[in-house]
């Protein structure tokens, strides 16, 4: 593995533990939010300077189902990440006290929290689209290939998963989503860790359904090549 591709591995890596914390927001509490969005924005625009062989490329070659899927869900987690970075500085009250506009805070609060939470789901997503790779570095940590470790890791992934329905729902992130609810309630007292380990199970679920939504798509769309 060459430096470039360990340095892009660590990137999205930090980049995905810097989201678990950003979506705890009081739980680590408003300045700790602030300094975790701004530090999400450098790693975001390090993850596009590491990829922009990709970007560069968007407008060449043929485009098949799962590439088209891939450019719509780059370009709206980047909507994503614009309106929450936005309305994100708009709504502070710490490192950006300076940029103050009156008569916004109501909506930038709803966009902050939509794009946050479509954002999430759309990130993780993203990640199980491109898992095939990660399964691919971690067969190469063993020697040998085997069945039954392979077998596990996907039961264990299901149950996390499965999970990972449960804690949606606990969470009420579908509502959030919606904006069914225009303010984001934490019990008193909450576990950090059990917050973020509820998150990541929400998480595992969406990379799940990317990762299988893929695989499904690129068989269906092989077969039909294969068919003509």
């Amino acid at each position: 593995m060459n430096k470039t591709l360990k340095f892009k591995i660590a990137t999205d890596v930090i980049m995905t533990g810097i989201l678990l914390f950003l979506m705890s927001y009081q739980l680590a509490g408003d300045t700790a939010h602030e300094w975790l969005g701004v530090a999400m924005f450098v790693v975001f625009i390090v993850h596009h300077i590491l990829n922009r062989r990709w970007i560069t490329g968007i407008a060449k070659g043929k485009y098949s189902v799962m590439r088209v899927i891939q450019t719509i869900l780059a370009v709206v987690i980047l909507l994503c990440m614009a309106g929450s970075m936005i309305s994100g500085v708009l709504l502070s009250n710490h490192l950006f006290t300076f940029i103050r506009i009156r008569g916004v805070a109501a909506t930038a609060r709803r966009v902050h929290m939509i794009c946050a939470y479509w954002g999430f789901v759309f990130i993780s997503l993203h990640l199980g689209i491109h898992w095939q790779m990660v399964v691919k570095m971690a067969g190469r940590c063993f020697k040998t290939p085997s069945t039954v470790r392979a077998a596990a890791a996907k039961v264990l992934a299901a149950v996390i998963a499965v999970y990972g329905i449960t804690a949606f729902i606990k969470r009420k992130i579908g509502s959030y989503m919606l904006l069914k609810i225009h303010f984001v309630f934490f019990a008193p007292h909450e576990s950090l860790l059990l917050f973020i380990l509820d998150y990541m199970a929400v998480m595992v679920l969406f990379v799940w359904i990317g990762y299988y939504g893929s695989r499904c798509i690129y068989q269906i769309t092989r077969k039909g090549i294969k068919e003509r």
